[in-house]
């Protein structure tokens, strides 16, 4: 080849002293096809590359599958089998499906398996190679087996389907396989149909609402009725906050000093007086003035004058 083309992957630092042992063997292997391969310790990196001898422009791809699956723990034996034209392989990251930690490790726990036996089952009826190695699922064989492990992979993970009732479903496929007259036909009625298990308490639920019994197109209108009128109360709450920005405050009103005992003695003491006037009025008008005693007589001088005078 004219041209050089060249690929380069990260490993981790676990997998230095183990890639130091064999790195003679992926050399060699890959010397066969006219593709070179430098393995750096210090940037932590495998690099492949096409040389003038490369006749087959597509070994370079499988090259970089190759040292792809040797940074994923796959093992060097297991490896080199990627150059071969009729195998192929899938890297699956599941790290980034779950969230919760706990519920990672738990839900990769069901793809191996106890004592990898579930693991097993699934390369026996994929007829693939898988390897569950951190954050990854590295899986090597033919294309349609990898779409499989692909589908049953993910669906544990996000908690779909458990890959037992996957095993369930493999294994009778396989035994409609032996039968030609089936060959043609369609195998979904031959095949078990899983349901997911609900909570006790969520069909308490559906039973009280009457939504248990009803039908697939009105449960969706129902669901699509809820949204709905949970936009329009929004909605109209945000109106709401926008219309109370115009809205001026009101003004503060002034306190009253009076107690309400002070105005009940002011009461008191009103009602009290106009009692006394009253009956001082009545006493003035009942008595009997007698005008006289008010006139001074002429022939009697008052003593005062009298006295006065004589000094």
């Amino acid at each position: 080849m004219l041209e050089l083309s060249s690929f380069s992957t990260l490993f981790p630092q676990y997998r230095e002293k183990y890639l130091q042992e064999v790195w003679p063997t992926v050399k060699s292997a890959l010397k066969e096809f006219g593709v070179s391969c430098e393995l750096n310790l210090v940037e932590g990196s495998m690099t492949v590359s096409t040389t003038r001898k490369t006749r087959d422009p597509y070994i370079i791809i499988k090259a970089r599958e190759l040292i792809r699956l040797l940074s994923r723990s796959v093992p060097v034996h297991q490896a080199i089998k990627v150059l071969d034209d009729e195998m192929q392989c899938d890297i699956i990251k599941i790290g980034n499906l779950v969230r919760s930690k706990e519920r990672f490790v738990k839900r990769r726990q069901h793809i191996v398996g106890p004592n990898s036996s579930t693991l097993k089952a699934l390369e026996i009826l994929t007829g693939c190679y898988i390897l569950v190695q951190g954050n990854s699922v590295a899986a090597m064989g033919s294309f349609k087996g990898l779409k499989q492990v692909r589908r049953i992979v993910e669906d544990c993970i996000l908690n779909k389907m458990h890959p037992v009732y996957y095993i369930k479903v493999l294994m009778m496929k396989k035994e409609l396989e032996k039968d030609p007259a089936l060959a043609n036909e369609n195998w979904d009625r031959f095949l078990p149909k899983f349901k997911k298990c609900i909570s006790i308490a969520e069909i308490d639920e559906q039973l009280e609402s009457g939504e248990f019994f009803m039908s697939q197109k009105k449960k969706s209108a129902k669901t699509w009725q809820e949204k709905q009128e949970k936009q329009a109360q929004k909605t109209a709450e945000n109106k709401r906050k926008r219309e109370a920005e115009f809205i001026p405050p009101e003004e503060p009103r002034k306190l009253d000093t009076k107690s309400e005992d002070g105005d009940k003695d002011v009461a008191a003491m009103a009602m009290s007086l106009k009692k006394k006037a009253q009956e001082f009025g009545k006493q003035k008008l009942g008595e009997n003035v007698n005008a006289e005693v008010y006139i001074a007589t002429a022939g009697e001088p008052s003593k005062k004058k009298s006295k006065h005078r004589e000094t």
